[in-house]
């Protein structure tokens, strides 16, 4: 920590990190294949590739070689490319073997390398090492894993602007205007004697507003980002036989659920994931609505409660025929602010599939039989969640960056109001060393390392 109080990132992220060991891992994946990848990071990576190889290698050039393994044995033969430190991946010292996906030449090919010194990778080690030595930082270094996991073009898109740096940019940007305005503070608690009354600066406030407009610009992208990421959840809810089921056939495009015409007959949770215009859905089918003394059938409607309170979007069902013989308080219960109210099996009363709203909220009148007014449906969920199918200025962000962003944004709000209305400026330094934690949190400039034990785990072995 400086005089000032400004923390600057720690030394053991400046200077590079430099291991002991050497690992290894199969970089494609497990099974058979024209080509296989095995990966080697670390200080006995040259010595390996002399006995894997028996040869030295030219930096960053593909070579012909044949594998061999401790005797001297042909196991396989590929291509070899070395990428010396520090302009390598990881950092260190790396050995790239391309051969024949086989699984068992790559065994041969990984036991040879394991007799030479080195171990095998655990998950996302060669992205942590990555990470350590400052290749990337925390959120680049996610985006990795991001980009193997997208479910759709743009999650792609978003995760290798990622991987590039644009969030980290974004982020880094509002870090060095929080930066300087807790120095701005920070300087007018010190000199408290001077006549001039810095902490009241009107031109200092309307900064500090502009960084928290930024904040919530930020965070609004992040969290429309996160649903091309993880998708949101739409739980279809109602009365029983109000075509809930015909309504998961539908837009699913398959028959998954039992539909007929006896109440009660959907008894548990079904589950489907889906594409809306490139928007991921995870689309949960629920028990029907009901006083019963079924006591299987109770167990259902509990967890068709329990997935709604979760709900990003709820699409409750009404018979369009009947919208006033079924209980209405199941819709008013439902507290989530996004939901939908449809008029299903329209094609029993010749009626025209329609959107409107109404003071229920959007009300769309459409055939889960016939699909008829699916197209409008599909559109009000969008509009409800904020997606228009345009990635601009979007972030592929993860729940860990939501909740920082949202930190980060509380407290920089509470320092405004502590300049403002109590002229405190020890509190509302406070609120601002905080907030910069929180987005610190972000890039892993303070991250716990038992947090980046989680996140790294969770990558395939071999990143």
């Amino acid at each position: 920590m400086t005089h000032s109080g400004i923390i600057r990132r720690p030394d053991c992220l400046m200077t590079p990190f430099h291991s002991e060991e050497t690992i290894v891992a199969q970089a494609t994946p497990k099974g058979r294949g024209g080509i296989a990848i095995v990966r080697v990071s670390g200080p006995l990576v040259c010595h390996i590739m002399r006995q894997v190889t028996a040869r030295e290698l030219k930096p960053r050039e593909a070579t012909y070689v044949v594998f061999r393994d401790t005797q001297g044995v042909a196991l396989d033969e590929g291509v070899a490319i070395f990428f010396p430190n520090p302009h390598s991946f990881t950092g260190e010292d790396i050995l790239e073997l391309q051969g024949h996906g086989g699984p068992v030449v790559v065994d041969l090919l990984l036991q040879c390398v394991l007799k030479a010194g080195a171990r095998l990778a655990r998950p996302g080690e060669f992205s942590e090492r990555a990470f350590l030595n400052g290749k990337l930082d925390l959120a680049q270094a996610e985006a990795i894993a991001d980009l193997i996991d997208a479910s759709s073009q743009q999650a792609a898109r978003l995760a290798v602007r990622s991987l590039q740096g644009e969030f980290s940019a974004v982020i880094h940007a509002v870090l060095e205007k929080m930066i300087h305005l807790r120095m701005y503070v920070e300087a007018a608690i010190d000199f408290t004697d001077e006549e001039i009354d810095f902490l009241s600066d009107k031109k200092m406030l309307a900064r500090m507003q502009e960084m928290l407009n930024q904040l919530q610009d930020i965070q609004k992208n992040a969290t429309q980002g996160s649903f091309l990421r993880e998708g949101i959840t739409a739980v279809i809810a109602g009365a029983p036989n109000v075509g809930k089921s015909s309504l998961l056939n539908c837009l699913s495009g398959k028959e998954l659920a039992i539909v007929t015409d006896i109440p009660g007959t959907t008894r548990d949770v079904l589950r489907d994931y889906v594409l809306i215009d490139d928007m991921p859905m995870h689309l949960i089918d629920t028990a029907g609505l009901r006083d019963s003394c079924d006591v299987v059938e109770q167990e259902g409607i509990r967890r068709a409660y329990h997935e709604i309170e979760k709900a990003d979007i709820v699409l409750y069902l009404q018979d369009a025929r009947h919208p006033g013989s079924e209980e209405a308080s199941p819709f008013n219960v439902i507290k989530t602010r996004k939901r939908i109210l449809i008029r299903n099996k329209i094609d029993l009363l010749d009626e025209p599939a329609s959107l409107i709203e109404n003071e229920q909220g959007w009300v769309v009148s459409l055939s889960a039989k016939t699909g008829e007014g699916i197209a409008q449906l599909r559109q009000c969920i969008k509009s409800q969640v904020g997606f228009d199918g345009s990635d601009q200025g979007l972030y592929l962000a993860r729940r860990r960056h939501l909740e920082a962003l949202r930190r980060a944004t509380q407290h920089v709000e509470s320092s405004l109001a502590q300049l403002k209305h109590a002229g405190a400026g020890e509190l509302a330094a406070e609120d601002l060393r905080l907030a910069q934690l929180a987005l610190n949190d972000i890039t892993g400039e303070f991250t716990a390392d038992d947090l980046l034990g989680r996140i790294f785990s969770s990558f395939c072995v071999g990143k």
